[in-house]
């Protein structure tokens, strides 16, 4: 029995509810996080403008690929905007969202339980370590069983003096190649999650061995992989890759749906693909055909200031409110649509 004494449970930042309760829920989502941590500042006089620039209508269609340098895209620190944007979420029927802003990224819990009152929704924070450039200074000195430790911490007593714990691990974030720090971190998570029975939520490396690498760490430590949510697959085109993933057990997360802006091709050096919604919707169909329609989960992991609708983005409410009608179009039937939004996150994170 888990130390949390939550097996069957879903933790929110509001304390534990029935999976039964969850509703229509979204995997991978931001309210609110700071991504200073990517910012490198241009060499060119001309690019500097953009640094702190503010996010304008007429700034949109240029923004995606100096997001790593705007200062304004790269925070969302106004909860009341967040409860404004979070909420058409909501009146499209969603009921509940993974916060997954790690450790590294401004995590919020106070700010996140205030977000859950204000407007009904469940909300499932998140605990370890986000990407490499966000790990704290003496990261390289701490041990596999001090990060465990902390882990553990946040799920059953809570983060810091705030008394409100952590429902996911994760999400854990994974440069490629990896390294011994970031396996550390993967390890000491593994164990976090025998010990709680939480589940996994995993931001992998833009390269096609980071996900069966971290997979295989993470299996080598004990974890059932069904436990796991393999986040930002939307940049992996390979049908049999996705095959041999899914053949893993582990849950399959598209999460960047709405998110079409081709000019944003990198990210920390790390250079990735920007699908279109129906190349993702094509890939989904796929999956489903090959028998894993109760292995998928989806989010739009909004995380930037262009996201939110005030400034001309889709927000958290995009995949309720315009796909969902074009999935129907294109014959996915109520069990598709119910086990992706409803049935698997329940699985998924629910407490063993």
């Amino acid at each position: 029995m888990p130390k949390t004494n939550l097996k069957g449970k879903v933790q929110t930042v509001l304390g534990p509810i029935s999976p039964n309760d969850l509703g229509i829920t979204l995997t991978h989502e931001h309210l609110l996080l700071d991504l200073g941590c990517y910012f490198k500042m241009p060499e060119e006089a001309s690019e500097r403008e953009w640094v702190h620039a503010p996010l304008t209508m007429d700034r949109l269609g240029k923004i995606a690929p100096r997001w790593s340098y705007n200062l304004d895209t790269q925070q969302l620190l106004d909860e009341k905007l967040a409860i404004e944007e979070v909420l058409r979420f909501k009146y499209e029927g969603g009921s509940s969202l993974v916060e997954a802003t790690s450790m590294g990224i401004a995590r919020d819990p106070l700010a996140w339980a205030r977000i859950s009152r204000a407007t009904g929704l469940n909300v499932i924070m998140g605990s370890s370590h986000y990407v490499p450039v966000s790990y704290p200074a003496d990261m390289d000195r701490r041990s596999e069983d001090e990060i465990t430790k902390y882990i553990i911490r946040d799920v059953t007593v809570g983060v810091g003096d705030t008394g409100i714990r952590s429902g996911i691990i994760g999400e854990i974030g994974n440069f490629w190649p990896s390294d011994k720090t970031q396996d550390r971190v993967l390890r000491a998570s593994a164990r976090a999650q025998k010990e709680t029975g939480a589940p996994i939520l995993i931001h992998p490396g833009f390269g096609m061995e980071s996900p069966p690498h971290i997979l295989n760490v993470l299996s080598e430590a004990g974890v059932d992989l069904s436990n796991v949510i393999m986040g930002h697959l939307d940049i992996f085109t390979d049908k049999k890759w996705f095959k041999d993933l899914a053949d893993s057990g582990c849950y399959m997360e598209f999460d960047n749906w709405g998110f079409e802006d081709t000019t944003a091709g990198t990210v920390a050096a790390q250079s990735i693909t920007v699908p279109s919604d129906v190349q993702r919707m094509e890939m989904y169909e796929y999956l489903i055909d090959q028998g894993f329609g109760e292995k998928l989960v989806v989010a739009q992991d909004v995380c930037f200031k262009m996201q939110y609708a005030k400034y001309g983005g889709k927000s958290y409410d995009h995949i309720l409110g315009n796909l969902v009608p074009r999935m129907r179009k294109r014959g996915w039937t109520d069990k598709h649509l119910n086990d992706i939004l409803i049935e698997n996150p329940k699985r998924v994170l629910t407490f063993k």
